[in-house]
């Protein structure tokens, strides 16, 4: 398996972070992107149809778009062509892709995005990235896995079900704090706490994230059960406050 061109699909937030990040630690390979809010230039910006010829198409479109999108791509695809999947729930875009027959894919989530990778100095060192199905062959899979550790990234080989479990008490627990912080108007201040700061960074991290926040909800099967435990640990703890001591 050679991968010398990648394209990517969206050019939201994600994409462009993806763009940005090949270009530093792969300059070797050719990238095209197609957006919809983007003219094709022959330079960074191709149509549909060519970025859908490369060796790897990156799809870094919202999780609600992701079934449409594979339909567009599909007659498209070149016959080798290898379809990366980079969604932050897995169970639901892995079923679009078997459904939909996607004949070469592989379903991934980098577990940092532009704001984490500043945070670590700019360095894809031991940052993680988990695979949770494919249809490519054991050589394939272990060329894709010796790449990433080549850029000194943790890989993560975990079933979609798994994937989406942990995400659901991690990512989404993260994004369910930062939200009610960030909606409380909660902000820093002259005496911080270091564990505030701690918590500030979290906040920070996914205070711009709302649709990628209602889209991990919706999508993800284990979600509501976070939340619902959530609550009822709130509504526990802030009852404890009022409580008599014997």
């Amino acid at each position: 398996m050679n991968i010398n061109n990648v394209g990517i699909i969206g050019f939201g937030d994600f994409g462009q972070f993806l763009f940005a990040l090949t270009k530093e630690h792969f300059p070797n390979l050719s990238v095209k992107v197609h957006s919809s809010r983007k003219q094709s230039d022959g330079k960074d910006f191709f149509s549909l149809e060519e970025v859908c010829k490369t060796d790897l198409v990156i799809l870094c479109v919202p999780i609600a778009a992701f079934g449409e999108t594979v339909d567009k791509i599909l007659p498209l695809l070149g016959n080798n062509t290898i379809v990366c999947d980079v969604a932050t729930v897995k169970k639901h875009t892995v079923s679009i892709l078997q459904e939909k027959k996607v004949p070469h894919y592989i379903a991934t989530h980098p577990m940092f995005g532009p704001y984490s990778y500043a945070k670590h100095s700019n360095s894809l060192k031991d940052l993680r990235i988990a695979i949770c199905d494919t249809s490519l062959d054991n050589k394939d899979v272990k060329e894709v896995v010796e790449f990433l550790r080549s850029a000194e990234l943790k890989v993560l080989e975990l079933t979609a079900d798994e994937h989406d479990r942990l995400v659901a008490e991690t990512l989404f627990l993260t994004h369910l704090v930062g939200q009610t912080v960030k909606k409380g108007g909660f902000e820093r201040t002259s005496v911080d706490t270091v564990s505030f700061g701690f918590l500030m960074d979290a906040v920070e991290s996914v205070a711009h994230d709302k649709a990628l926040f209602r889209d991990v909800y919706k999508y993800n099967p284990y979600c509501k059960e976070v939340l619902a435990r959530y609550e009822k640990a709130e509504k526990e703890i802030v009852s404890s406050l009022t409580l008599k001591e014997l």
